[in-house]
């Protein structure tokens, strides 16, 4: 009664054939494995000062360096990795779940498209980065308001992805039969329409976590994310950049990591895209 996706043997093939999510696949696992094991790979306590080390360069030692109060940027980056991809988590849940749940409801309710496609234009009426920096500003820098502010940016280019999948997959055939046979409308909204556009929305939710992690450093790049003492990928790079002449290490290993985990995040949104978009399968 309703299409037949790719599921199984013949799914994973085709990822695991897939240059751009096998090469994402990898650098997104690097990423995480080392945030998880942030607490047993770093070398040195990440918030322990050491002035007789402070702006020491890249060495055996300190592989990254020091930053101006000598604490150790690799064991920075690597709790940093942790925050960072810890947030970008969090948004991709928040959103997603905000996301579908109102583009589901206004592409497959007609009555009700107009009010919440609405709301969203005027969410995306504000750069999403601006936006974000106003919803931290208002509620107040801390990092469950950075994931509250950067899963209100994100959730309108979600919810319009979500609403035209349904808008198509409505019009198809097994949605008449289901309604022939008197399937209730949220069943087959939930049950059937919802597991055929998985395939766009989970796209969309990895270049979310990559939005995610490029907006939580401009966030705490201008002082609007996590406050201290927590390193996040941005805070470090703040930190850094009075420092550029003399030290330029503080700020260029979280750069390093960020284009690691926005580039990780990415090709594998487009190794997904290639296998999970029909329309490209020829």
């Amino acid at each position: 009664m309703q299409g037949t996706p790719l599921v199984g043997r013949a799914l994973w093939g085709r990822l695991f054939r897939n240059r751009s999510f096998v090469i994402g696949a990898v650098l997104v696992l690097l990423m995480v494995a080392v945030a998880l094991a942030a607490d047993w790979l770093t070398p040195f306590d990440p918030l322990k000062s050491n002035v007789r080390a402070r702006l020491a360069a890249p060495s055996a030692v300190h592989w990254f360096g020091t930053d101006h109060f000598g604490r150790d940027i690799l064991s920075r980056v690597m709790i940093g990795a942790r925050i960072s991809l810890a947030i970008g988590a969090c948004t991709v849940v928040l959103a997603g779940v905000a996301g579908t749940l109102s583009g589901a409801i206004a592409g497959y309710f007609y009555h009700l498209d107009q009010p919440i496609m609405r709301i969203m234009d005027a969410l995306m009426a504000f750069p999403s980065i601006v936006l974000a920096m106003v919803v931290s500003a208002v509620l107040g820098a801390s990092l469950t308001n950075v994931v509250i502010a950067l899963a209100i940016a994100t959730t309108p280019h979600t919810a319009r992805i979500v609403r035209a999948s349904v808008l198509l997959e409505k019009e198809q055939e097994y949605i008449a039969a289901a309604r022939s046979i008197g399937v209730g409308e949220w069943t087959i909204l939930f049950k059937h329409v919802l597991r055929n556009v998985a395939g766009p929305l989970i796209v969309r939710l990895t270049y979310v976590f990559a939005i995610a992690v490029l907006a939580e450093a401009a966030l705490s790049f201008v002082g609007a994310g996590p406050p201290p003492p927590a390193a996040s990928f941005g805070s470090i790079i703040a930190q850094g950049r009075d420092f550029m002449r003399e030290a330029p290490w503080i700020t260029v290993f979280p750069g390093l990591a960020i284009i690691t985990c926005v580039l990780g995040l990415n090709l594998l949104g487009d190794g997904l895209r290639d296998v999970l978009d029909p329309r490209l399968k020829f």
